[in-house]
C-alpha cells in the first residue's frame, strides 16, 4: 500500500490503575528521523520502541509522544526532589512577603518542572512494557491509515496528470513527422534560391546527405519511446504501492530528461508549448512524490 510521509495517529488505552496515550505525527524527510517524548522512567526503552515503529514506517520525520496518567505500582520509578522544590517555594514565599503580597503556591505547576523529577532506578516490568508496545503499535496502525488515505489522494492526482501527459506525447508523435517535412522543404527552397543566385544548381546527392543528417537531429522517436515507458513505470509504481517514493522520484527525473531532449531537438512553437506544459505537470508530480514514503 502506498503511503504518504505526512500523517497523524493516536491511541488511548485505559488499564487498571493507569492510562496510556500515544500520539504520532510525521512530515516528509529523506530518512527515518524519530523524536521521542517519553516519561523519564521509559527513556531507556526508546530503542525497543523504535523497533516497533520501524515495522510501520521507513522514511520521514516522526514525533512520538507518550502520556501516562494515574500510574499504578508497576510504574513507580520516579522520585520527586522535595528538598529543591521546598526551597523554591520558600524563596517565592519570602519574595511575596517582602513585597507585602499574599503567596499561594500552585503545586500542579511542579508537575511540569522536569528537573524536579528523577529516575529512581526502577525498571518497568515486562507486562507493562508489552502493554506499552501494544499501545504504540495501535497508534502506528492509526498513523498508517491516515498516511494511506493521503497517499490515495496523491495517487489519484498524479494519475490524472499522467493521462494528460500521455495525450501530449501522442500529439508530439503526430507533429514530429510534419516538422521534418517542413524543414526539408524549407531547406531545399533556401538552397535552391542561394545556388540560383550563384548560377549553380542543387546536387541531389549532396542534398540527400544533408537531409539524412538533419533527419537524425530531428528524430525524437527513441526519446518518445523511453518517455512512454517511464510514464508506464510511474503507473506501475503507483499501483504497486510499498516504499515507492524514491523510485517515483528517479523515474520523474528520467521523464524530465527525455522531454527536455525532445524540446531541444524539435524547434517548433507548437511542440515548445507542449514541452513547457509537460514539464509543469512533471514538476507538480514531483512535489507530490516528495511526500510519498
Amino acid at each position: 500500500m502506498l503511503r504518504s510521509m505526512t500523517g497523524f495517529g493516536r491511541c488511548f488505552i485505559e488499564d487498571a490503575g493507569w492510562t496510556q496515550t500515544w500520539e504520532v505525527r510525521s512530515v516528509n524527510g529523506r530518512h527515518l528521523d524519530v523524536k521521542w517524548r517519553l516519561p523519564m522512567l521509559l527513556r531507556g526503552l526508546e530503542t525497543r520502541f523504535e523497533k516497533v515503529l520501524r515495522r510501520f514506517g521507513t522514511r520521514g520525520r516522526v514525533d512520538v509522544t507518550l502520556s501516562l496518567q494515574a500510574l499504578g505500582e508497576g510504574m513507580q520509578g520516579v522520585r520527586f526532589d522535595a528538598g529543591q522544590a521546598g526551597a523554591m517555594l520558600d524563596a517565592l514565599s519570602d519574595l511575596a512577603a517582602s513585597r507585602g503580597d499574599t503567596y499561594a503556591p500552585d503545586y500542579n505547576r511542579l508537575l511540569g518542572l522536569t528537573f524536579l523529577w528523577e529516575d529512581a532506578g526502577a525498571e518497568p516490568d515486562e507486562e507493562m512494557v508489552a502493554a506499552l508496545e501494544a499501545g504504540l503499535a495501535a497508534a502506528l496502525e492509526d498513523w498508517n491509515e491516515s498516511r494511506e488515505a493521503e497517499a490515495r489522494a496523491l495517487s489519484r492526482d498524479m494519475v490524472s496528470r499522467l493521462i494528460r501527459m500521455d495525450e501530449w506525447v501522442s500529439r508530439i508523435e503526430e507533429r514530429a513527422p510534419d516538422i521534418k517535412e517542413e524543414r526539408f522543404t524549407l531547406l531545399r527552397d533556401r538552397l535552391s534560391e542561394a545556388l540560383e543566385g550563384m548560377g549553380s544548381s542543387l546536387e541531389e546527392g549532396r542534398f540527400l546527405q544533408e537531409m539524412t543528417l538533419l533527419a537524425d537531429k530531428l528524430d525524437v522517436s527513441e526519446e518518445l519511446t523511453r518517455l512512454r515507458a517511464h510514464l508506464d513505470r510511474l503507473r506501475e509504481l503507483l499501483d504497486g504501492g510499498g516504499d515507492a517514493g524514491k523510485r517515483l522520484d528517479f523515474t520523474l527525473q528520467e521523464c524530465f530528461r527525455e522531454i527536455n531532449t525532445c524540446g531541444n531537438k524539435i524547434q517548433d512553437a507548437q511542440i515548445s508549448r507542449l514541452v513547457v506544459d509537460f514539464k509543469n505537470e512533471l514538476e507538480k508530480c514531483r512535489e507530490q512524490v516528495q511526500n510519498i514514503e
